[in-house]
């Protein structure tokens, strides 16, 4: 017998059941170890996100990387994020609602929106503050309890009024500068998933959500 417990076999290979008892020794190993410590700007902005009962996104620039392609018949095509997807989802499980509100208007976003089960899809829009003020009366919400991630300035006036403003990594240097808390990643490649971590966190949920994964 091994120290690990598994069979001596013939030759000097290790057994299927040494290479388990290894990768469960690191898997272990990795567990102990404390997690990678964030930054400063999301230690900063723990104290804001942990009142968050919405989350809103702008949709180019943020949930995509903001390139768009037209087909043959005129079809707008938008590639979007399963990391970001995911953390919605799993956002969404803490009961913290997640809504899009964009100048643009596509079906792909639609899409996304109904797979996603967002609880607020505006397209074509140009104000969005009239809209963010009737999701407030609609929701019963004030403006400390709403996050907002946008990457351009039709995104400026929504950032200076909510509880937590963030940004992606390629937003402009003027939307960076508003945000509480700008990704380590660019829009459409895990940024929004950075910022429903930040929720998640600040709440306290999330060893209770890992744990769940986990099982």
């Amino acid at each position: 017998m091994t120290d690990a417990g598994c069979p001596i076999g013939p030759g000097s290979y290790p057994s299927d059941c040494d290479v388990t008892q290894g990768l469960l020794a690191r898997s272990r190993e990795r567990q102990a170890q404390p997690a990678v410590a964030h930054g400063p700007l999301w230690r900063n902005a723990l104290p804001k996100a942990s009142g968050i009962k919405l989350l809103l996104l702008d949709v180019d620039g943020v949930l995509t990387d903001g390139t768009i392609v037209y087909t043959h018949s005129g079809t707008e095509m938008k590639a979007f994020s399963t990391k970001d997807g995911f953390g919605i989802r799993i956002l969404q499980e803490t009961g913290v609602a997640v809504g899009v509100i964009t100048a643009r208007s596509s079906e792909a976003v639609r899409r996304r929106a109904e797979d996603l089960k967002l609880a607020h899809v505006y397209q074509g829009i140009r104000n969005k503050i009239e809209v963010f003020e009737e999701i407030l009366a609609k929701e019963q919400l004030t403006p400390a309890q709403v996050a907002y991630m946008g990457d351009d300035w039709l995104d400026l006036p929504l950032l200076i009024r909510v509880g937590l403003a963030a940004a992606p990594a390629d937003a402009v240097a003027e939307v960076r500068a508003a945000a509480h808390y700008v990704a380590t990643v660019p829009g459409g490649r895990g940024a929004v998933r950075e910022v429903c971590h930040l929720i998640i966190a600040a709440q306290g949920r999330e060893g209770e959500l890992l744990e769940k994964y986990r099982r």
